[in-house]
């Protein structure tokens, strides 16, 4: 997949309250070779249109950025009220926090939202990104800085304001309200370090697609590598955001000889998974193994023990990220500052301990 870079950020950064300029259904006509009438059978009958002509047409639209406006009849200029927020997933209330927050705020200044969920998967948030400027959102929030360039094109043809969540990054091309995940994980790897522990393994998502994984796998990766600790290929394990997969994957990593000391899990959904398998396997925490993880999930101060971890301050974000975006929405301009850290804490409560071996 394509991946967007900003390449005229002032541009992308001012946002009239005007929808003009954006490419119409002429435009798509004349790109793709076609009539207009054509084009509109395509998006209003598309079984009436041959293949080739419709993914013609649809390539075209892609290529200019074209939103079919869903609300013609509205008057000119007349914005919705309402803003959108995209996130990877609503399941296992990773971001069940920032969600609530966001929405609470909003409604501080009498908006609305609409929020969706992609699945990791960003070819579906580009359907997503559609979907709502279909609607005429007058803003959108996005989580992390990996998009794909089409989803990028459709809100920067279409001057419609856009932050990113989650993340934080000092230098960026969209305005940014998150917290610092390189700083997370190696505050995490480094507690774990100071209690002695030197046989590590790391449960980690995917991070191609992912620049929170990424960066907080990069920052384990950096304070082991300045602690003298080469991770072996066994000791790094690949684990979806899954409880059942994390359980499995650690019952195989504990029920044999040679377990490690320490886990260290890329989020708190892995970690419970995690604590899960120790539980089966009859494998003491932390006696026989300590365990963390990142983000403070409802749930993880609940455990036995509870899970020794980093509390992503999800309703902070959230709230700033929402007001944040009504002022872009409502002024047309970049917020200041232009990206916003919001601090993060290390949760000790007990799943990690010192080794004694």
């Amino acid at each position: 997949m394509q991946t967007f870079s900003f390449c005229d950020k002032n541009r992308l950064m001012r946002y009239p309250r005007s929808r003009k300029g954006a490419p119409g259904i002429v435009e798509v006509a004349a790109r793709a070779g076609v009539s207009i009438a054509t084009v509109s059978r395509t998006f209003s009958q598309p079984d009436m249109v041959r293949a080739p002509t419709r993914v013609r047409i649809e390539q075209a639209a892609d290529d200019l950025g074209y939103i079919r406006n869903r609300a013609a009849g509205a008057l000119h200029n007349r914005f919705s009220g309402t803003l959108g927020l995209v996130v990877p997933t609503i399941d296992n209330a990773i971001f069940a926090e920032l969600i609530e927050a966001f929405s609470s705020r909003l409604r501080d200044f009498d908006r609305t939202m609409l929020i969706a969920a992609h699945g990791y998967d960003l070819d579906l948030e580009v359907a997503i990104v559609r979907s709502l400027l279909e609607r005429r959102i007058d803003g959108i929030a996005l989580v992390g800085f990996d998009h794909a360039a089409v989803s990028m094109n459709m809100l920067q043809q279409r001057d419609v304001p856009v932050i990113s969540v989650w993340n934080f990054r000092n230098v960026s091309d969209i305005p940014c309200v998150g917290a610092d995940n390189v700083a997370a994980a190696r505050t995490v790897v480094r507690h774990v370090l100071d209690l002695g522990h030197r046989d590590i393994a790391l449960l980690f998502p995917d991070v191609a697609s992912n620049d929170r994984a990424r960066d907080r796998m990069n920052g384990v990766m950096e304070e082991l590598r300045l602690a003298g600790i080469t991770v072996p290929p066994d000791r790094l394990i690949s684990c979806p955001y899954d409880i059942g997969e994390a359980k499995r994957l650690v019952r195989d990593l504990v029920s044999g000889n040679g377990r490690p000391t320490a886990i260290v899990c890329g989020n708190d959904i892995i970690a419970h998974g995690a604590v899960y398998a120790c539980y089966a396997e009859a494998v003491r925490i932390p006696d026989d193994i300590s365990i963390v993880g990142i983000g403070d999930f409802r749930g993880s101060a609940h455990l036995e023990p509870g899970l020794t971890t980093i509390r992503m301050p999800a309703r902070r974000i959230g709230r700033i990220a929402a007001g944040t975006l009504v002022e872009m929405s409502d002024t047309g301009m970049p917020p200041d500052p232009f990206s916003q850290k919001v601090e993060i804490e290390l949760k000790d409560r007990g799943s990690a301990v010192r080794l004694h071996r």
